[in-house]
């Protein structure tokens, strides 16, 4: 598989071509649950401000509650996402996908509830209200390829799609229709349900 050039592969959960930052917010996927749903979200930290630290720093418990107001009101979470893809393209890993990571909460895909059990979070550096670069969707592609190579996917959506009311990303700024051209997999269902 080909992403930004590199070859990559899965190393028991860990994509070499990724940076790998592990989280402790993780813990195992249920006996015999297997992955096959990719959730998309929006992140920011401080809210609709990149490049900045905050977001790898709330996954791994580190984040001040001095550095800004509103790391005050979020700074006991304790989350993670298996992928975090800033607005330049890179790809921070912070989870195995053979470990279950803590993105998604209360939420339904289909029938099934719990989709931390049996899905991969990737977050995208952005927000709401701004579009998201280039870089980040070929990333992303790839990165879909990959994991669709690697387990059953049977969809990606977004997390306003499995908590509908709760979540807003990743957004209606977010391009599904360039999404599924890029990633151009017949089998796959690509955005919301």
């Amino acid at each position: 598989m080909s992403g930004g050039g590199l070859t990559s592969a899965l190393h028991d959960g860990w994509l070499d071509t990724a940076e790998q930052c592990p989280s402790p917010n993780f813990d195992a996927r249920p006996d015999g649950t297997g992955v096959n749903l990719i959730v998309v979200h929006a992140i920011s930290l401080p809210p609709d401000e990149f490049d900045g630290p905050g977001v790898q720093q709330l996954f791994t418990n580190a984040l001040d509650p001095a550095a800004h107001p509103y790391y005050a009101t979020i700074c006991h979470l304790r989350v993670s996402a298996h992928f975090f893809i800033r607005r330049d393209g890179s790809l921070m890993q912070f989870v195995s996908t053979d470990e279950r990571a803590w993105h998604a909460g209360a939420s339904r895909w289909g029938d099934r509830e719990r989709c931390n059990d049996f899905s991969v979070g990737v977050e995208l550096e952005g927000c709401d209200t701004m579009p998201f670069e280039a870089a980040q969707y070929d990333r992303l592609a790839a990165l879909v390829r990959q994991l669709c190579a690697h387990y059953p996917i049977e969809a990606v959506t977004g997390h306003s799609d499995i908590a509908p009311g709760r979540k807003t990303d990743p957004g209606p700024r977010f391009d599904w229709l360039r999404l599924r051209r890029l990633v151009d997999l017949s089998n796959v269902e690509c955005g919301p349900l």
